[in-house]
């Protein structure tokens, strides 16, 4: 394929060719936030310390490498001809294939009288490799928007095609896990409840996404054509240009460094309403599945509607963000949002048992989810808007995902302790 002109508009091609670049991304993250948990501790039979350190620790490794990788991406001249931002993604991309399917089969060689410790010892070096592919995939392929493409609308039309085939990813995880759960009808150890019967389901999983997935980048390597620069320059002097940003720019030397930020109250404002949002929207994806079959002991088909009810409603809700932020604005755009998901928290909570209104429950989940989720993301790019240089908007964007991170493990740490000390007066020790 010609690589189009400076100016051209990129052909419908190229846009979709692009887009494929973060299938497999999807797809991965998909199953690896809604079914690690539920696969390491309900199938294989790990405990829940285990399963929740493996869990910790793929997120401690995401959170060392994106920084460390956006840093080194921009310093590196890429392989020969091959353009440095795809040859971050072919990298990443070859750990992710090499590196997925291990976490989602069971441990080679370990027996039943195996020590767990001996399986996090296994699976951690595929965790990290993943992660570390992922993040690399994840850069590159942001990292080449602003190269592909010059105006501010073209870069808004290549993120929605991005996100188009995030929700194509995700809808096919989850179909493929009801298509999965179902064909065990004929099997005669078929079960309503999940177990090590179910590895098969599991491994077939992850090697259908994972071969999905590299059918996808072969198209986005073939069809995205990268503008070869040399190492240090800046390939479009309007990069910075905030997406949102409707107001004049503003000269270089009003832009905010790093230590102004961190002067900067709105700034912490918006940081803990971030966290919050994706502790909401991470924790409430990470745990549905086990809380289906732990808490509620529905059968294991719901791990897989549930989920696809939850993401439906969430993107069909997210269609209504922009008239509703300009009719009632962003703060109460934001509160609606909350008092959807404050909805869903009375439902489970004040209902003794859940049947078929378990999809009203995540009807509710999704759509709130998707509504603050949406809401907060746009606060914080009515925050960055022109203020600072583009080199920083990693820094921040990262700064923000941070506390997302303390905050996961600060909410895993604490549902540790409570379950230890209710454990603790339920079976206290007896006396001497």
């Amino acid at each position: 394929m010609a690589e189009p002109a400076l100016g051209a508009a990129l052909p419908l091609r190229a846009r979709l060719s692009f887009a494929a670049g973060h299938f497999l991304n999807d797809l991965c993250a998909s199953l690896w936030f809604t079914y690690l948990l539920l696969y390491l501790h309900a199938v294989l039979g790990y405990s829940h310390g285990l399963a929740g350190g493996l869990l910790l620790a793929g997120q401690v490794a995401d959170g060392l490498c994106t920084p460390l990788l956006g840093y080194e991406a921009d310093r590196s001249a890429g392989c020969g001809r091959y353009g440095r931002r795809k040859s971050w993604h072919l990298a990443g991309t070859t750990c992710v294939l090499i590196s997925f399917p291990f976490i989602f089969n069971p441990c080679l060689g370990c027996k039943e009288g195996t020590p767990q410790w001996a399986a996090f010892i296994y699976y951690l070096p595929f965790i990290v490799i993943f992660q570390f592919g992922w993040a690399a995939t994840q850069i590159s392929h942001l990292s080449l928007i602003p190269e592909l493409v010059t105006s501010d609308h073209e870069k808004v039309e290549l993120t929605a095609f991005r996100y188009a085939f995030t929700v194509m990813a995700n809808i096919t995880v989850y179909g493929l896990a009801w298509l999965l759960l179902n064909l065990q009808v004929d099997q005669p150890e078929r079960t309503e409840h999940l177990g090590f019967q179910d590895v098969p389901v599991f491994r077939n999983l992850s090697l259908i996404v994972v071969g999905l997935g590299a059918l996808f980048s072969l198209f986005f390597h073939l069809g995205t054509k990268e503008k070869l620069y040399p190492l240090g320059s800046v390939p479009q002097p309007k990069e910075s240009t905030p997406l949102l940003q409707k107001e004049p720019t503003r000269s270089p030397r009003s832009l905010l460094v790093w230590k102004d930020w961190l002067l900067e109250p709105s700034f912490y404002q918006v940081a803990v309403l971030y966290m919050a949002t994706r502790l909401i929207v991470n924790l409430s994806q990470t745990y549905i599945a086990m809380y289906l079959t732990n808490s509620l002991l529905l059968p294991k088909k719901y791990i897989a509607t549930i989920p696809l009810v939850m993401y439906i409603s969430g993107f069909l809700s997210s269609f209504l963000m922009k008239p509703v932020n300009k009719w009632i604005g962003r703060n109460l755009t934001y509160f609606v949002g909350i008092l959807v998901i404050l909805a869903f928290a009375s439902w489970v909570s004040l209902s003794r048992e859940m049947g078929a209104e378990i999809y009203g429950v995540a009807v509710l989940l999704g759509a709130g989810s998707a509504t603050i989720l949406v809401t907060s993301l746009s606060m914080t790019a009515d925050l960055i808007g022109t203020n600072t240089d583009r080199t920083l908007l990693p820094c921040l964007c990262q700064l923000l995902s941070l506390g997302d991170g303390v905050g996961h493990w600060g909410y895993r740490h604490g549902c540790h302790c409570i379950s230890v000390l209710h454990h603790d007066l339920a079976h206290p020790c007896p006396l001497p």
